[in-house]
């Protein structure tokens, strides 16, 4: 949620924000939230003269009477009278502008990057830089779900009979690889110096409202029937909700973050989930890495969050190349994101497995989340996040990229201590 301030002061920046990011259906709210908040202040404004008039007033009244000035007395009786019956009258219109001010504000986009590129969808993102030599084998690398069965690893079938598609049962080395990239990435981040969380895996409906757009929030949340929760999507929802409120100490920041949670989503509009593999799925496990900060140092941790990706999936012998998202694939509360993308050898192609994104102040506006400067003054807290790995995807790439000839996959040195010392997986 951006400050209404730059609405009072700048419209038409606003405007072109809107346009840049292809929501025309929107720039009408803009005039309309100018002329509900000129509403508002002067429904304030107009309650806050009249109280100041009936203290007054009520002071007078006492020195009216000792003067023996009954007249006068009274008829000041009679305006703070009729001044009980207007306040509340102007708060309850006060209240009304508040919410539906609120409510558009809610759906108005963050102002975006200026170098982030112009472009409708997807489509438009910009590759910026590649690490690794994306090889193209000699031989034949299986789809992911078929180096997965020959391990006898996963099992869609019964988890349709169980559940339905979109789920899946991961089975002895593959099952135990999955748990050991969570391992290995949990102790990535650590040494990076972010504190180690598991946080709540369902979360209340003002606190998601707080963490992602409404659009967001249709698609992906599977709500719990009969209760105000709801089913976290990443577990970046519950962790940057857990400051909901707070002011923070400016001393204490950055807080960095990172947490394992599985995930949950309904994927309703995405591409479609896959029948065979466990590319877009309804539920998997996820390590992610949040950051508050300053708002000057927001740009700085924003690099420091994409780069660990790379790190990380260099380490495990995974190509990987950074994709801008343009202004069209940004999500209303993002200012900037991009995606890490591993390599595919058997696509001979790209995929995404990371998603950066710096949130600038939109988030902490709906969650009020602020920190206390050293001059007293308050501020709102810049919010980031980025997936550290989400293994469905990553062990895709782990596969494809260790795959050889002879159907066994390499297991990479980083994660041997976690597989007991075991250098490959062969088939069984």
């Amino acid at each position: 949620m951006i400050d209404i301030k730059l609405i009072r002061e700048n419209r038409e920046l606003v405007k072109e924000n809107i346009k840049k990011k292809f929501q025309d259906e929107k720039l009408g709210l803009v005039d309309e939230v100018y002329e509900l908040d000129k509403k508002y202040r002067e429904c304030k404004t107009k309650a806050d003269n009249l109280k100041a008039l009936k203290n007054k007033l009520s002071a007078s009244i006492g020195e009216l009477m000792r003067e023996k000035k009954e007249e006068d007395a009274n008829e000041a009786k009679r305006k703070v009278a009729q001044i009980n019956k207007e306040i509340p009258e102007l708060e309850e219109e006060e209240e009304k502008l508040e919410v539906k001010i609120h409510e558009i504000m809610m759906v108005i986009p963050n102002i975006i990057a200026s170098d982030v590129p112009i472009g409708e969808d997807d489509t438009k993102n910009v590759e910026e830089q590649t690490f690794g030599e994306a090889k193209v084998y000699s031989y034949e690398v299986p789809y992911h779900a078929e180096i997965m069965e020959s391990f006898n690893g996963l099992d869609k079938e019964a988890a349709g009979r169980v559940t339905g598609n979109g789920f899946y049962y991961l089975m002895g080395d593959i099952a135990r690889l999955h748990s050991a990239v969570l391992a290995y990435a949990r102790d990535f981040m650590i040494d990076k110096g972010f504190t180690y969380c598991i946080p709540p895996y369902m979360i209340r409906s003002e606190a998601v409202d707080g963490v992602m757009s409404f659009s967001e929030k249709e698609n992906m949340m599977y709500k719990i029937e009969g209760e105000d929760l709801y089913l976290i999507g990443t577990s970046e929802h519950s962790m940057i909700a857990k400051f909901k409120d707070q002011i923070l100490k400016e001393s204490d920041l950055p807080i960095t973050m990172t947490s394992y949670s599985p995930c949950f989503r309904k994927e309703v509009g995405a591409h479609g989930i896959e029948e065979r593999g466990i590319y877009r799925i309804h539920q998997f496990e996820k390590q992610e890495m949040i950051v508050i900060c300053k708002k000057e140092d927001s740009d700085m941790w924003y690099d420091k969050m994409w780069n660990y990706s790379v790190e990380l999936f260099r380490s495990l012998n995974i190509p990987v190349r950074k994709l801008v998202c343009c202004s069209g694939d940004l999500a209303d509360l993002k200012y900037r994101s991009c995606d890490i993308e591993a390599w595919s050898p058997r696509q001979q192609k790209y995929f995404e497995v990371c998603s950066c994104s710096n949130l600038t102040d939109a988030q902490a506006r709906r969650l009020q989340i602020r920190y206390k400067k050293e001059d007293g003054s308050k501020e709102f807290a810049h919010t980031l996040n980025n997936t550290v790995i989400a293994p469905p995807r990553m062990l895709i790439a782990l596969l494809e990229n260790n795959y050889q000839e002879d159907g066994s996959v390499v297991i990479p040195e980083a994660l041997r201590p976690y597989m007991g010392g075991k250098e490959k997986i062969e088939k069984k």
